[in-house]
């Protein structure tokens, strides 16, 4: 094994031993730290090497980016199945089935490679978005795990920081294993070891308790779908959430293209811009769950948006390699804030008996808004240009701005 890859494992293992000491957080949490970069590192592959391998497997290179969005609609698409199956057959059996469906996408997509097949590879690429959708609620899990209402923000940094090996160790199993089999457009032996890498995530999972939900505000009868999304704290956790992971899909997707495609820079600078996009998103939460409790949530978002203000002005000053590298860097704690706080606050508008659809339609809202996102950047980018890009992001700041204003005005403590 590779020295990077192992390196990466090592630190994952250390960093979990050193949270369930150190935090003294429930064994739940830190299997969910060590699992979830394992199987979401089926992400990164696709957005890796899905466009690479497609080029070669399409009829048409125009269809090269179909694989990548059809995952993201499998992630949209299956985030109420999955919290239906969780809500009825409690949330280890439907992280099993999420997890096991990761390994069959990942073997019908090594098949894909094998045989050249674009539509096989697309039905792969379909699978593992929706297993992702299930990944996705392991945070909800967490948030269920603790009997502390306070410790919530805690438990979901902690799952949001697990998501940077995830980053590190998809690109290193898609290069690793490239040549590990025959196929006529390499990659086969890559997905290969994806399976691999998440059937350890499975076998690992199987540690996990169902947990009981016992930070929960309120407890008794089961409110409307209707009543509960009127709550202003429901509609401020959604718009956090929402346009955080909308305007970081939209940049991050139009990134790549603008610097390499349009501005002519190299593929190892492109590459750098992303990688320390991608550290931006997860390293903040080190220490965004410790911010959350020092000066509350409201200050938290309102970071977030000055944050994301910054990257509008410096995407707008130019388009050399530091205005993309600063810009893609404040998208990426920008995004921290906005998610962690969207997520805290979704925990504070239900009852336990209400828990599992409204983290469905929770989800549901977010990824249709990032898979929509993510089809439009390529769109607006070629059509219009980077600073019509980063033009059309300013009503959404504004609106997640306006949002916070009432936020603050609601008798909510932090």
């Amino acid at each position: 094994m590779p020295s990077t890859l192992l390196i990466t494992l090592l630190l994952m293992l250390l960093t979990a031993v050193i949270l369930a000491k150190v935090l003294n957080l429930p064994r739940n949490i830190w299997l969910l730290f060590l699992v979830q970069p394992l199987a979401m590192s089926a992400s990164p592959v696709i957005v890796f090497i899905g466009g690479i391998l497609s080029t070669q497997l399409a009829p048409d290179p125009s269809l090269a980016t179909l694989p990548l969005t059809l995952m993201i609609i499998g992630i949209a698409s299956s985030t109420i199945p999955a919290a239906m199956l969780a809500k009825k057959f409690g949330r280890k059996k439907a992280f099993n089935i999420g997890l096991s469906l990761s390994c069959v996408g990942s073997l019908i997509a090594m098949f894909a490679a094998m045989h050249a097949s674009f539509s096989l590879f697309l039905i792969a690429c379909l699978c593992i978005g929706s297993s992702i959708a299930f990944i996705m609620q392991f945070r909800f899990a967490a948030i269920d795990s603790v009997s502390n209402s306070d410790d919530v923000a805690k438990v979901v940094s902690v799952l949001m920081f697990a998501g940077i090996f995830a980053a590190f160790i998809g690109p290193e199993i898609a290069l690793m294993g490239k040549d590990w089999l025959a196929s006529p457009y390499g990659y086969a032996g890559s997905f290969l070891g994806l399976a691999i890498m998440v059937f350890i995530s499975l076998i690992i999972f199987q540690g996990f308790t169902d947990p009981v939900a016992h930070h929960d505000h309120a407890q008794g009868e089961e409110r409307s779908l209707i009543t509960i999304i009127k709550q202003p704290l429901f509609i401020i956790a959604i718009l956090a959430a929402a346009i955080g992971y909308g305007l970081m899909s939209l940049l991050m997707t139009a990134t790549p293209l603008s610097m390499h495609n349009m501005q002519g820079m190299s593929l190892i600078n492109t590459k750098w811009v992303i990688q320390s996009h991608i550290v931006a998103m997860y390293l903040p939460s080190l220490f965004s769950g410790l911010l959350v409790k020092r000066i509350g949530l409201k200050n938290v978002l309102l970071l977030g948006i000055i944050l994301f203000v910054g990257v509008t002005i410096i995407a707008l000053n130019g388009q050399y390699l530091m205005h993309y590298w600063w810009t893609l860097v404040l998208l990426g704690i920008g995004w921290n804030f906005l998610f962690l706080t969207g997520t805290v606050l979704l925990a504070k508008c239900y009852r336990a008996v209400e828990r599992y659809k409204v983290q469905a339609i929770n989800d549901f809202i977010i990824f249709t808004v990032q898979a929509l996102a993510s089809l439009l950047a390529g769109w607006i980018l070629f059509k219009g240009g980077w600073d019509i890009l980063v033009y059309s992001t300013m009503p959404f700041i504004l609106l997640i701005f306006i949002a916070n204003m009432f936020f603050y005005r609601l008798n909510y403590a932090k």
